[in-house]
Parts: structure tokens; C-alpha cells; sequence
């Protein structure tokens, strides 16, 4: 069974920071940090490492669940579940 996921940030907060609309995911409560150190570091690519390894490997593992997800849908509608 799929896992239960849930934002942790609300679209006001997402609004506030200023996120993308195609970073406006389940891994936006990572990017807002990201984009606040990348703004504070003048974009120095070795400043803000921690975060966006977490913001990269939250969208991996989002990204795996969905494919999950979709495998375990198809495997149902051919009768296998």
C-alpha cells in the first residue's frame, strides 16, 4: 500500500519564499532553505552542499514511490494483486 504523504509547508509559505511553481512538491520544505543559503552565498556551489543533498535525495526517493506506486497500479489492473 502507497504511503501516506502530506506537505509540510502551506502554499502561503511556499508563496512567501518565492518557490517556482515546479518546486512546489513534497520536498518544498527542503528548497525554501536551499534557496535561502543560495541567495546568502552568492550561488557559491560548495556553501550549500548539505541542503541541496537533502532537497536532491528527498526528490529521488519522492520520485521512487511514485514509480513505485504506478508499478503496483499496473500489476493490480492485470489481475496480479
Amino acid at each position: 500500500m502507497a504511503e501516506k504523504r502530506e506537505m509540510k509547508v502551506t502554499a502561503q509559505e511556499m508563496a512567501d519564499a518565492r518557490i517556482p511553481l515546479n518546486g512546489r512538491d513534497y520536498c518544498a520544505h527542503l528548497l525554501i532553505p536551499l534557496i535561502k543559503c543560495r541567495k546568502e552565498t552568492y550561488y557559491v556551489p560548495w556553501k550549500c552542499k548539505h541542503e541541496k543533498h537533502a532537497w536532491d535525495k528527498c526528490e529521488y526517493d519522492d520520485f521512487m514511490s511514485r514509480v513505485r506506486e504506478k508499478q503496483r497500479l499496473q500489476l493490480q489492473e492485470k489481475g496480479h494483486l
